[in-house]
């Protein structure tokens, strides 16, 4: 039964990542004339792929909690592509910061750069964070969610990494509430390999954090709030993070 699963999650990967210049090309027009173009576009390849998951490899997703229509700071668990799919297709304007490299990724880096994406030198994030909020005290950056990673990377369930400063920065630099959102997506849709797993996967946004607590008791409350709720909901989806740890 895996050999068949691992065969119809090859065919699932293959189809969303076609689709992707399909969408990208078809929406072109539109997103060159403006930036509502280029968010439709994307939005439209989440909802493929939602859609896609569900009867190719009998994967359901779940957006819980209320998704952030404001200028917000958006702190996520990050445990594979999908919860950026998830996340970014339930809020209006989203934005990342991405690695540089991903400019001159075919359709995703053309797009990323169209929808307000912040793309940052390996090894230079701070000086990028300090750019950033200069650029948004000046008004040069486009309005939206920025969602950022505060581990900085995708992290299997189960496995404990340190939440970075970074976050802590933005939270107070920009005088932004947060919305922290947690997920069990790693339980199903695993950081590296093709198989995806049957079932239901959920990304949850978090009661928000409202803007002028000092960036230490900021950090705490992040982690501890994100945590609890991702280990809640991969406890649901039938793992349990403490004894994989």
């Amino acid at each position: 039964m895996q050999a068949v699963q691992w065969l119809r999650s090859l065919v699932f990967v293959v189809f969303i990542y076609a689709m992707m210049p399909v969408l990208g090309l078809l929406y072109l027009p539109w997103a060159l004339l403006s930036r509502k173009g280029a968010l439709a576009a994307c939005h439209a390849w989440c909802r493929v792929v939602r859609w896609a998951a569900r009867w190719m490899v009998g994967l359901r997703t779940e957006v819980r909690g209320t998704p952030p229509e404001d200028e917000v700071l958006i702190v996520a668990k990050h445990q594979s592509f999908l919860d950026i799919i998830l996340i970014y297709g339930s809020v209006p304007a989203g934005k990342f910061i991405m690695k540089r490299e991903l400019m001159y990724a075919p359709v995703i880096g053309q797009y990323a750069l169209r929808i307000g994406c912040v793309p940052v030198d390996r090894g230079k994030r701070s000086a990028a964070i300090k750019q950033m909020v200069a650029d948004v005290g000046k008004g040069r950056l486009e309005p939206g969610q920025l969602i950022i990673y505060p581990q900085g990377t995708r992290i299997a369930p189960g496995v404990k990494a340190p939440y970075k400063v970074g976050s802590g920065v933005l939270y107070h630099e920009l005088g932004q509430d947060c919305v922290p959102v947690a997920t069990n997506v790693g339980v199903f849709w695993p950081r590296k390999g093709i198989l995806r797993k049957p079932g239901l996967a959920v990304v949850e946004f978090l009661p928000r954090i409202e803007a002028g607590l000092g960036k230490e008791a900021f950090m705490e409350r992040l982690e501890d709030e994100i945590e609890t709720a991702s280990n809640r909901l991969m406890r649901e989806a039938g793992f349990d993070p403490e004894k994989a740890a």
